[in-house]
């Protein structure tokens, strides 16, 4: 008999969202008339932007005829597609980053869970904490994990954010080699501002580090002060990747496709000191384990970059904004502590004392049939709030935050 990958066997339960899924339906199982409003799972509400539409129905056609059908496309992207990322996300605003740094993917999730193969098994893990599971899952499917004992993976070096320091990482103390940062921050919704960011680089410069840097919703960035690449900072070349999502931007969650970018001056090492380039690697991993995101769908990403794309997309985008706003409103006037909102689609709400986040969780959702994400599967430091999106419809939002509200109120009583 086959033996498994005992690894797996670390996994914590089910995955966060699958077990928030599983206790909406065991919900409406037993109240079949439940008019259930989800603010927890982030997934888009809105459709595709119409310049997107006209590109993929476009892209369609062409692969209807002999002359214009694309069979396997380059593992790293068309180049349409890495030069308009290249000219529009980083070179306007300042980042030197060329096409061929650019590897397109059918999405960030799958970029940030896979690029831990190019890394050793024995390279020290930092996650900041509360974090978005997959950072921890994937290391612990790899193998760096540890075991779990007393609530945490024993070889991950978690940096604890706490509310008194806004939601953000002290530096490690352990000087690991592989640290994920994500900013603005899913869970927490708070994003690092440019002094941040320039500590970050500057200490993975000093350790010798990698910072695996997740901008996966730099497009609901508002404020000046906040960078939109970690590129911006100088120096960040030799020491970081950065992962980015049209799933948020362009709505593509059901359309999969997103990006890395690993520069030519960031290098890994041998066990013997030998100096081999990050992106050799992941380019040699890609040819053998992707085949390329479609060409449809990359002809759709494309047109988000057209100037008719930029508005309409940001049309999209300020529903969503418009939502947290709301969302952040309604939290801080039941005086209860929040964060996120402004740079972010997530607010970080604190729950009423006395309860614990999964708590409040099924006291949300029996009482006023709102669905969060508890702060607890985030990791320790999440006991005691809990994630709400703005990704609904404007509609079903200002319904949501009114029943929230009210179920509130009704404890006070």
């Amino acid at each position: 008999m086959a033996h498994c990958n005992e690894n797996f066997l670390n996994l914590q339960g089910a995955y966060l969202f699958a077990k928030v899924k599983e206790k909406q339906e065991a919900y409406k199982a037993i109240h079949k008339d439940a008019n259930i409003i989800s603010l927890g799972i982030g997934d888009v509400t809105q459709p595709l932007a119409p310049v997107v539409i006209e590109a993929m129905t476009k892209a369609v056609k062409e692969m209807g005829q002999v002359e214009t059908f694309h069979g396997y496309g380059p593992e790293e992207g068309y180049a349409f597609l890495r030069e308009a990322i290249a000219k529009n996300d980083f070179q306007a605003r300042g980042c030197a980053i060329s096409p061929d740094e650019i590897f397109v993917s059918d999405g960030a999730k799958c970029d940030i869970g896979n690029i831990q193969e190019i890394f050793g098994l024995h390279d020290t893990v930092a996650v900041t904490d509360p974090v978005y599971p997959v950072y921890v899952d994937s290391q612990v499917m790899a193998g760096r994990s540890g075991r779990f004992v007393d609530g945490a993976f024993q070889k991950l070096e978690y940096l604890p954010c706490y509310e008194e320091c806004g939601f953000k990482a002290n530096l490690p103390v352990h000087d690991p080699l592989i640290i994920y940062l994500c900013s603005p921050n899913n869970p927490t919704g708070v994003a690092l501002n440019r002094k941040d960011l320039t500590t970050w680089v500057k200490y993975a410069k000093q350790t010798g580090s990698i910072i695996l840097f997740d901008a996966a919703y730099e497009a609901f960035i508002t404020e000046n002060d906040i960078p939109h690449s970690i590129y911006e900072i100088d120096g960040a070349k030799e020491v970081a990747m950065e992962f980015r999502s049209y799933s948020k931007t362009a709505g593509f969650t059901g359309v999969r496709c997103g990006y890395v970018v690993i520069p030519k001056e960031l290098q890994l090492e041998t066990e013997k000191g030998e100096k081999v380039s990050a992106r050799e690697l992941w380019y040699r991993r890609q040819c053998t384990k992707f085949n390329g995101c479609s060409y449809i769908v990359q002809r759709g990403a494309e047109a988000v970059y057209s100037e008719i794309g930029k508005k309409q997309i940001q049309d999209i985008l300020e529903i969503y904004k418009e939502n947290a706003r709301i969302i952040l409103e309604a939290v801080e006037s039941v005086n209860l502590p929040a964060f996120g909102g402004k740079n972010s689609p997530y607010i970080w709400m604190a729950v009423p004392k006395g309860m614990s986040s999964w708590e409040f969780f099924d006291f949300l959702l029996e009482n006023a049939e709102v669905i969060c994400t508890p702060g607890s599967g985030f990791g320790p430091c999440g006991e005691g709030f809990v994630r709400l999106t703005s990704f609904n419809t404007p509609e079903n939002t200002k319904i949501a935050v009114e029943r929230l509200k009210k179920a509130i109120a009704g404890l006070e009583r």
